[in-house]
């Protein structure tokens, strides 16, 4: 009987994430162009309210296991400040990247964070599909009315998970909720070489008086041979990281390293955008730490930029064969069986 359980489990997420826009949510009607260019207003209002300084807190909870036998990981709370900051509007595009301001006072250190790409009515988003793989999903045009995708970008500027979904306001709240994504794995998780080797999740943001919430519902999954889809669930997880409107720390950090890295990472986003639309999307390999094989020297690259010790054209020339090299068919294959070999 278990068994029977786990597979329907299974398949049901399967068709979950396969059909996951006609699931989340139906076309959107045709309000007339006075209410939805005031809805996109709205939206857009909405957006950009989440570029600030804050006080962030991060809260993780595994909770059900959906695995005879699997012990959920303790809770885990964290936090820190972060700087979120528009380097890009277009009117239909905003671009909002997270710098974290880390260190005793005196000796704060920033951290490029996440980066979050907000479009409206894309035709396609590029997003996550296994392990070392990211492929472009069209969006179905019914499905496209007064929607926004929401990309999300690792430390190094590679992608990490899209979706879609319509910004509401129900119970006096407003909130987006996307359709249900893949993942990959968090550093959290990947460093710790678990079962599991993905997400399902759903993601959601809101604001609230003092800011905005980012909550995340993922279903951590595992490979099996045996299942209708070749996955089956592990355990549940919670995440909550709550933004509080908060600039009583060395915000001037944030600032001065996003005026010296500017052009550099614009120059890298472009890149790793060129590989996708070259390629039908992106290949690398990844790596717990950092989150693909070249994260750390691309980060370390906008460090030597700002001491001094690599000009920006020369940085910028470094980026872009770093990029290519790392997303050339095969390379992925190749960096993990180096990795294996303990090269």
């Amino acid at each position: 009987m278990t068994n029977v359980r786990t597979f329907f489990r299974t398949a049901l997420l399967a068709t979950a994430l396969v059909a996951a826009p006609a699931l989340a949510d139906g076309p959107i009607a045709d309000r007339g162009e006075a209410v939805e260019t005031a809805q996109f207003e709205r939206d857009r209002e909405t957006i950009l309210s989440m570029a600030g300084d804050y006080k962030v807190r991060f809260d993780m909870q595994e909770s059900t296991p959906w695995m005879a036998g699997y012990e959920p990981l303790d809770r885990k709370i964290s936090g820190g400040h972060e700087s979120v900051r528009v380097v890009e509007d277009t009117g239909t595009r905003i671009v909002l990247q997270h710098l974290l301001v880390v260190g005793e006072e005196g000796e704060e250190f920033v951290i490029k964070h996440w980066r979050q790409d907000w479009e409206y009515e894309p035709e396609k988003i590029l997003a996550y599909t296994g392990p070392n793989s990211w492929e472009w999903m069209e969006m179905p045009e019914r499905l496209r009315n007064g929607r926004w995708s929401q990309t999300v970008y690792q430390v190094d500027d590679s992608p990490r998970y899209a979706g879609w979904g319509e910004w509401q306001d129900s119970q006096g709240i407003r909130r987006w909720r996307s359709n249900w994504t893949w993942r990959p794995l968090a550093r959290r998780d990947a460093v710790r070489d678990p079962v599991y080797d993905r997400y399902a999740s759903i993601n959601r943001h809101q604001l609230t008086p003092t800011g905005w919430i980012h909550w995340q519902d993922n279903t951590k999954m595992m490979p099996d041979g045996s299942a209708a889809d070749g996955l089956t669930p592990v355990v549940q997880e919670y995440v909550l990281n709550t933004y509080d409107a908060f600039d009583d720390y060395n915000v001037a950090a944030a600032d001065a390293y996003w005026a010296d890295t500017a052009s550099y990472w614009k120059a890298v986003r472009a890149e790793w955008d060129a590989v996708a639309q070259a390629r039908g999307g992106i290949t690398i390999a990844e790596e717990a730490q950092t989150g693909t094989v070249i994260s750390g020297r691309l980060l370390t690259i906008a460090n030597e930029i700002r001491s001094g010790e690599l000009g920006e054209a020369a940085a910028i020339a470094e980026a872009r064969e770093l990029i290519r090299t790392a997303t050339a068919p095969g390379a992925p294959a190749a960096a993990n069986a180096a990795t294996a070999a303990g090269y």
